[in-house]
């Protein structure tokens, strides 16, 4: 394996390195001994290069192990005060029963499907149960609607005027896929 590291180099690395000191360390004295100017990753690569290890353990003996710093004592009392403290249960609430919104107050005509005019008040009925046939109201819609006005004001959205306008959009097929 070709690399810009001399032999020498090589050797004395594998000295620090049995010596147990730190890369940054064992650059610094490769660099004063050979007059060289490898850097700390510089060393770390050719370590690895060779299959060495680094020193097991070694600390630099010039940096001393940060110490964790001391919390404030106001920090330690307030966190003792809140866990002291039990936080209040949230109220479980049941279950409010489903509303039914079909009370309107018009008798509804039963229509099928098929039996509506195009000017019949197309506000479904039933369907709600499994095998529930689906009715319609069948009374005059209100222009403009598919509804009657009991049921257009039913399902009509709050809102000022524009507002519902601007809901409505007309739609048309520009092209069939």
């Amino acid at each position: 394996m070709q690399s810009s590291w001399a032999e020498e180099h090589s050797q004395a690395l594998r000295e620090y390195l049995e010596k147990g000191l730190s890369f940054s360390r064992i650059a610094d004295a490769i660099n004063a001994r050979f007059n060289s100017a490898y850097s700390r990753n510089a060393t770390i690569g050719r370590a690895r290069r060779m299959g060495l290890s680094g020193p097991a353990g070694a600390e630099d003996p010039a940096r001393p192990k940060p110490r964790p710093k001391p919390r404030p004592a106001r920090l330690k009392k307030m966190r003792a005060r809140l866990a002291a403290k039990s936080r209040p249960r949230l109220a479980v609430f049941k279950r409010a029963r489903a509303l039914k919104l079909r009370c309107v107050g018009i008798v509804p005509r039963h229509l099928s499907l098929v039996d509506l005019e195009p000017g019949d008040c197309r506000y479904p009925y039933g369907g709600d149960q499994e095998g529930e046939a689906i009715t319609f109201c069948g009374h005059p819609s209100r222009e403009g609607s598919s509804y009657c006005v009991s049921h257009f004001h039913l399902t009509s959205s709050p809102g000022t005027a524009s507002e519902r306008i601007a809901g409505k959009v007309p739609l048309r097929l520009v092209e069939a896929a």
